[in-house]
């Protein structure tokens, strides 16, 4: 993570409003969350101020949800935070910036769902609204929805780490789903549109179950078993069975391997930012942690079956 050299304070907001969205100015400004690439300014009851920060390539992430989401959110049943306005680099702060929809809710790392009905069928439909196929022309993922055997050496070098560091009660059953799913046959059919950083602080929850998804910064075309990983990622123990049978299309054998696999990859990155935050690292976070272990825990418990 590389920090920008501006502080970004509310004062900062209202400024940059103040200079090419005057309208907005006005309205009450507080700090939402810092995220792994973007601070996220509460603007008002019902709009919301993101600035990069922490990564270079947020110029990029941001500009592409502006371009892309606000087509996409209507047909999704999740709210998401749509780009209302875009702003541009200026002297205050040298980087593009936009103005969303606010989304309400606790990131689900720190208030996970409870309710294993209703928020297993709210994510299967999020997800087949959300999977369509993507137009020619949609963005390609900077390191996802292509063949997982693209990241089998970052995998092997993830897991031998983790073992090392007695971060992992079983690596060789972790070792053997992912090797199962590098081996299942790639996807085929055309890309979908993907989220892919379905992760549990880009998830939002109230009241047992989901209540919105956010950060768009990586939406590309490519492999839906990306986002189906989210299955063992989000939802509570037992609950994966009724996603997959509630989820359209219904996925084979194949995708289930291959979001196992996804699943693998995405709870180790979980666990070693957890692990940074416990000790205090650069972008750790410590809330991590816990959902990426049970993801593996769930995973490693066996596959979910595919529908009858």
């Amino acid at each position: 993570m590389t920090h920008t050299e501006i502080e970004i304070t509310a004062e900062l907001v209202r400024d940059l409003l103040h200079d090419q969205h005057p309208d907005l100015a006005d309205r009450p400004v507080t700090l939402g969350a810092r995220g792994w690439d973007n601070q996220v300014w509460r603007l008002g009851d019902d709009l919301a101020v993101r600035l990069p920060w922490a990564t270079q390539s947020a110029d990029e992430l941001l500009r592409k949800e502006h371009t892309w989401l606000p087509a996409l959110a209507p047909r999704l049943p999740l709210p998401v935070p749509v780009p209302q306005r875009l702003g541009h680099p200026s002297e205050r702060f040298p980087r593009p910036w936009i103005v969303t929809t606010w989304v309400p809710g606790e990131p689900a790392d720190r208030a996970p769902v409870t309710n294993a009905v209703a928020s297993a069928d709210a994510l299967a439909a999020f997800l087949t609204a959300l999977h369509r196929p993507a137009p020619e022309g949609a963005p390609s993922g900077r390191d996802r929805g292509g063949p997982l055997a693209d990241h089998a050496e970052g995998v092997a070098k993830g897991l031998a780490s983790a073992t090392e560091l007695g971060l992992l009660p079983d690596p060789d059953a972790v070792r053997a789903v992912w090797e199962n799913a590098v081996a299942a046959p790639e996807w085929t059919g055309p890309p979908r549109w993907l989220h892919a950083d379905l992760h549990p602080a880009n998830v939002l929850t109230a009241h047992g179950t989901f209540s919105g998804v956010i950060d768009f910064g990586d939406l590309c075309g490519g492999d839906p078993a990306y986002d189906l990983a989210a299955a063992w990622l989000l939802l509570p123990d037992g609950a994966a069975d009724r996603f997959f049978a509630a989820y359209r299309p219904a996925p084979d054998a194949a995708t289930l391997r291959r979001a196992r696999g996804c699943a693998v990859m995405k709870a180790l990155a979980c666990i070693f930012i957890g692990e940074a935050g416990v000790h205090g690292r650069p972008g750790g976070k410590p809330t991590w942690g816990p959902p990426g272990h049970a993801a593996l825990a769930r995973v490693i418990a066996g596959p979910a079956s595919p529908p009858s």
